[in-house]
């Protein structure tokens, strides 16, 4: 998708974007309220940027400071299984990569696979498996925006991964390592496909994120990817709900709220 229009817009907001953004998934808003200083953009403002449908994301970008620090936050999301293309679904993320964008934190709320979590857990991606059929990728190269085949050796940065242990800890926040495994949705998996995720070595499953960290290391950002277990998977509780996922991400919004606050002033410079 053409980012050009959306570019020159947000360059008239203001010429100097921060080096860090986040991306807020399903009831993870209070990280955005706490942003001091907030220019509020919603995305139908924002020429050609793609609105969101699902319950959950605000639908728009927010520029201020955390701990003094200069921020952007996406507060929300388009899906795949919102019948969105690949593109649409990282469009943001090519727009603040051109921005000037450094840093790209992903968050969202998956249900947790492994049986050492527990809802609530913060969990820190250490790698993806995309299940989704599809990729960002797909079709003709922009040079511009990066090389025909990307190195994913270390999609999700160990350092700034690091650095986000550590914030944590000093908070005294439990924080978990862990495979993600996206998938397409909007169906939830069921416990066959829950034990073959386990099997091939995942510990989250979700239905967001790897397209937008594909995208990223494509256009040399580093990411930083944090899961909320809002559930655990198909076949280790009872049943399966959207509103279980709202209820248990806005619980944890908070900690998820502090770490960020914590964490993004060490990433300037």
């Amino acid at each position: 998708m053409e980012t050009q229009a959306a570019f020159e817009y947000l360059r008239g907001v203001a010429k100097e974007w921060p080096a860090t953004a986040v991306v807020l998934g399903s009831a993870q808003s209070a990280f955005a309220d706490v942003v001091e200083k907030a220019r509020r953009i919603p995305f139908g403002e924002i020429p050609g940027w793609p609105g969101v449908s699902v319950q959950g994301h605000a639908g728009e970008l927010i520029v201020g400071e955390v701990g003094g620090a200069p921020v952007t936050v996406v507060a929300g999301r388009v899906h795949l299984y919102e019948g969105r293309t690949p593109q649409e679904a990282v469009f943001g993320v090519r727009v603040l990569a051109r921005l000037g964008l450094k840093n790209l934190i992903l968050t969202n709320a998956a249900g947790g696979i492994n049986p050492a979590y527990r809802q609530g857990l913060m969990v820190l991606i250490t790698d993806h498996i995309n299940l989704q059929g599809l990729n960002p990728l797909v079709g003709p190269n922009d040079d511009a925006l990066g090389p025909r085949f990307p190195d994913m050796s270390h999609a999700y940065d160990p350092e700034l991964r690091a650095l986000a242990a550590e914030a944590a800890a000093s908070l005294g926040i439990e924080t978990g390592e862990g495979v993600y495994a996206g998938l397409l949705g909007p169906s939830f998996e069921t416990p066959a496909e829950i034990r073959y995720l386990r099997t091939i070595g995942a510990d989250l499953a979700g239905m967001s994120t790897v397209a937008e960290c594909i995208a990223a290391n494509h256009a040399g950002l580093r990411v930083l990817g944090i899961s909320t277990v809002t559930n655990m998977a198909a076949g280790m509780q009872a049943e399966l709900s959207h509103i279980e996922v709202l209820e248990t991400g806005r619980a944890a919004a908070g900690d998820l709220a502090r770490l960020l606050t914590a964490l993004v002033p060490k990433l300037e410079g």
